[in-house]
This record gives structure tokens, C-alpha cells and sequence, in this order.
């Protein structure tokens, strides 16, 4: 009679365990690798966003340096009496005017962007959103 040790491939629990750890470390290795490159490519838009702003804000400036000074010339011209070569207003003057209304529009269109970039995210979305996946999945699995 032969005595027969019934041997079976299960794998003890230390080995399930280990294994449980070892793909939840993976998991969140994947995890920070994909923050990181949603994070990078969201840089990368807002680099491109950015310079063509500034390419943007340069020419308008300009732009709108030259029409101020066309609408003080204009101002000026209008408020010449007739007949005479006496202006009403001094060129200061109008040059005041002018620079006091683009002050104004600029004020308004700063505040304007201020609270346009107030509600702004910082964090990665999909990556915040697969990470809730992940978790719920995780914890359902039980």
C-alpha cells in the first residue's frame, strides 16, 4: 500500500496576497504615469495658447497705440472752431481723454479674464476620473 500525498497547484495565500500587492503597486505606477503625461500635455496646449496670446496681445497693442493716437488727432480736428486755427480742446487734453477711455476698456476686460480663469482646474481629469474607477472597482471586488 503506497501512501499518497494529494498535492494540488493551488497557491497559498501568501502568494494571492503578494500578488494583490504587487498588481495594486502597478496599478498605481500606471496610474502616476498617466497624471504625468495628461499633466504634460496639457502644458504643451497651454505653452502653444500662451505664445500665440502673447504674438495676439502684442499686435493688438500696437494696433491700439496707433488708433489712440489717430482719435486724438480726430478729436482734436473736430474741436477746431470754425474759421479758426485755435483748437478748442489743447492736444493734451485730448490725448487725456482718449488714454482715460482705453483705461476703461482695459479695466473691464482684465476683470472680465480674472473671472473667466477663477474656475480653472488643476488637476488632470481623466486621470482623477480613472483613479475613482479604479477604487470602486476595487472595492466592489470584495
Amino acid at each position: 500500500m503506497s501512501t499518497q500525498v494529494p498535492t494540488t497547484n493551488e497557491p497559498g495565500l501568501a502568494s494571492l496576497v503578494r500578488g494583490i500587492v504587487t498588481d495594486l503597486g502597478d496599478l498605481i505606477k500606471q496610474q502616476i504615469q498617466f497624471a504625468r503625461a495628461e499633466i504634460k500635455a496639457d502644458l504643451n496646449k497651454s505653452k502653444e495658447a500662451i505664445a500665440f496670446l502673447a504674438l495676439g496681445a502684442g499686435n493688438a497693442f500696437a494696433g491700439v497705440l496707433f488708433f489712440g493716437l489717430m482719435l486724438v488727432h480726430l478729436l482734436h480736428w473736430a474741436t477746431l472752431p470754425a474759421g479758426s486755427e485755435q483748437p478748442g480742446l489743447p492736444l493734451w487734453g485730448c490725448h487725456g481723454i482718449i488714454a482715460a477711455l482705453f483705461l476703461v476698456i482695459g479695466a473691464c476686460l482684465l476683470l472680465t479674464g480674472r473671472k473667466m480663469l477663477t474656475p480653472s482646474n488643476v488637476l488632470p481629469v481623466q486621470t482623477v476620473e480613472v483613479a475613482k474607477e479604479n477604487v470602486e472597482w476595487i472595492t466592489n471586488s470584495k
